[in-house]
């Protein structure tokens, strides 16, 4: 069955989302993608997949994913956050995970996480 996923990577993680999307292409392309605006673009270019964009995360492209986890039309949400580096940000991100978990939808922030929901989603 085709699922929404949200994919949303920090600039320092946004080479890491694009490997773990070439690596597991062929299981994404089976799925509705959307993303926040650089993220998205990266994908479409080096990855040649079908991506819905969002505005770039500091310009509220994680509210605009997080309104539409609300609206229960996002499966799972594959978020590379930078731990390390503060995020001018950060309540919108914060916002987006609570978001996520109010309704229940799985949250990776790393790829080995990702890596296991994606591989559930093929499961079904």
């Amino acid at each position: 069955m085709k699922k929404t996923i949200a994919l949303i990577a920090h600039d320092r993680k946004k080479d890491e989302m694009l490997k773990f999307v070439l690596e597991n292409k062929e299981l994404l392309s089976c799925h509705t993608l959307i993303a926040t605006a650089t993220t998205g673009k990266i994908i479409k270019e080096h990855a040649a997949l079908e991506v819905t964009t969002y505005l770039s995360g500091p310009l509220g492209g994680d509210q605009q994913i997080g309104a539409r986890i609300a609206c229960h039309e996002v499966d799972a949400v594959f978020f590379l956050r930078d731990p390390l580096t503060a995020q001018p940000h950060e309540p919108d991100i914060t916002a987006l995970l609570r978001v996520c978990d109010v309704h229940n939808i799985p949250v990776a922030t790393n790829v080995a996480s990702a890596g296991l929901i994606l591989r559930c989603l093929k499961g079904e």
